[in-house]
């Protein structure tokens, strides 16, 4: 894995962008967003790089990897960032993301796990989030074999292209004394 920089960003953009066409295809919906809108907003795309210069335990921090494919391309990625709420700097988020041709092969975990030591190695977190579509059975799947427990469930959460879907919230307890 490597750090996600602001040199690096346009690159992930573009990548992030081809992995978002996949939204609502054959994978089914991983995002709470249209086939049609499944992009990234450069409003969005600001937010991300910004929170990547943005200190650890600040609102609005992020920071990212990237794994890359033997020629160098980007074949996935994971990031970390604050909660909105100032009270939870404990704690963060957890967005995740594998190209289509690198499914299924270990990577999701091994970002998992890329992720997870840094949160609470260098980060010194005691919790990570996450919110999934309920209907991701694969994720949900890599998920609690990463030691992520269901917090709850929202049903019919979301009404993406005339179909009604639920969102999970899970959480994984750090082994840190934070």
């Amino acid at each position: 894995m490597e750090a996600l920089g602001t040199d690096d960003f346009s690159e992930f953009v573009t990548y992030l962008n081809d992995h978002l066409a996949d939204n609502g295809g054959e994978a089914g919906y991983f995002q709470p967003l249209p086939q049609r809108a499944s992009s990234m907003p450069p409003e969005r795309a600001r937010a991300f790089r910004d929170g990547l210069d943005i200190a650890v335990g600040s609102r609005g921090w992020r920071r990212a990897w990237v794994a890359r494919s033997p020629r160098g391309r980007i074949i996935g990625h994971i990031d970390l960032r604050s909660h909105a709420d100032g009270l939870t700097s404990h704690r963060c988020l957890l967005g995740i993301g594998v190209d289509r041709g690198s499914r299924r092969a270990g990577l999701g975990a091994a970002l998992i796990g890329h992720a997870r030591h840094w949160a609470a190695e260098e980060a010194r977190l005691a919790w990570i989030d996450l919110q999934v579509i309920s209907e991701n059975r694969a994720a949900l799947a890599l998920y609690r074999r990463a030691g992520f427990i269901t917090a709850g469930e929202i049903a019919d959460m979301y009404r993406i292209d005339g179909n009604s879907f639920s969102y999970t919230t899970m959480s994984l307890r750090l082994d840190v004394h934070a």
